[in-house]
Formats: structure tokens, C-alpha cells, sequence
């Protein structure tokens, strides 16, 4: 008889106790700004990461959805196991392509590469470590990602693309980054 009080005693204090707090759907947007910059940072210091590479993503609620292309499976994964160690991610829906082997593709890659950063005007985008210009290639189609400072540019690096030999077609998607910082389509 004591144990079934004892036992009974434990079930009606485990009953009454508080709900535990549930999280919001829509975290603050100082949490969403935080996760935010810490998959960007995370993402570019990826060690294989490079120009020819493009990861993007997207915060909803507590969950981050990468996208883009990659040249290396390990790439993919990579990028999702350190988004997942993230404070306060619960899940990644890792949706980043890999871009199929390719000799192909690869002398088209190093043909817009030396287009592109090799070519005296548009020099200054290869010095930094991360470059702004991102040079997917995928079956013999060019896509341009990433931030230029001027549309003059932009057009230089689209007649610069378009130029190699070989190239089925350019998609330009570089973005305008004005004076004050901000970018432009």
C-alpha cells in the first residue's frame, strides 16, 4: 500500500508540474540577424570552398535551408554539419547541389577563371582570399554569382564570360554593391 502511494503521489506531482516553455515559430530578429551571420561565416571558411562554388541560404524560424551549387560532395556535407552545430538551428534542409564530374566543365572553369580575374580591369576582384565572383559551370553553361562594385562591372565581366570558347550560354547574376554598401540587381 505505501508503494502505490509513493507511486501515486509521484504521477500527480509529475502532473502538476509547468509546462516546459515552448519556442515561438518566429524567433526575435536579433536571434535571426545571429544565425544569419554565423552560417555566412561558417560558410566561407569552409577549407574547399572557392570560386567556383556558390552556398547560399535561407533562416526561417529556427530551421536554415542551404542552397547553390558544388563542385565537391564533401562540400555538401561539410556545409551542413557545421550549419547544424550552429546555437540554436534545430534543423538544415540541405538542398546544394553537386555539380557532376567534368573535364569539360573543369577547362571551362579554368578558361573563365583566367577570362575574368586574369584580365587587367577586373584584377583587383583576385586579391581577396574569398572572391566576390563565383563561376558555376554546369554542362557547359556559365552562371555569375556574387557582388561587383559598379555595373560597368558587371557588363565587363558578362562580355568577359561570354567570350570563352566552348560556353553553351552565360547567366549573369552578379549584384551592384553601391556607395552606401547595399547591393543592387
Amino acid at each position: 500500500m505505501k508503494l502505490f502511494s509513493v507511486a501515486l503521489i509521484s504521477c500527480l506531482l509529475f502532473l502538476e508540474l509547468p509546462a516546459p516553455a515552448q519556442k515561438s515559430s518566429n524567433p526575435p530578429a536579433r536571434f535571426t540577424q545571429r544565425v544569419q551571420r554565423e552560417v555566412m561565416h561558417q560558410i566561407l571558411m569552409l577549407p574547399y570552398y572557392d570560386v567556383f562554388d556558390a552556398i547560399g541560404f535561407k533562416v526561417e524560424g529556427y530551421n536554415v535551408t542551404l542552397l547553390g551549387k558544388v563542385t565537391r560532395p564533401s562540400l555538401k556535407s561539410d556545409a551542413e554539419r557545421v550549419i547544424k552545430k550552429i546555437e540554436g538551428v534545430e534543423k538544415v534542409d540541405n538542398q546544394i547541389e553537386v555539380l557532376p564530374l567534368s573535364p569539360f566543365d573543369d577547362d571551362i572553369r579554368r578558361r573563365e577563371f583566367g577570362a575574368i580575374y586574369g584580365y587587367g580591369p577586373l584584377q583587383r576582384y583576385a586579391l581577396p582570399p574569398i572572391k566576390p565572383i563565383r563561376i558555376i559551370v554546369d554542362h557547359g553553361h556559365v552562371t555569375l554569382e556574387g557582388i561587383v562594385d559598379s555595373s560597368g562591372d558587371r557588363n565587363l565581366v558578362n562580355i568577359r564570360a561570354n567570350g570563352v570558347s566552348g560556353v553553351f550560354s552565360v547567366t549573369n547574376h552578379l549584384a551592384v554593391e553601391r556607395a552606401s554598401g547595399k547591393k543592387q540587381k
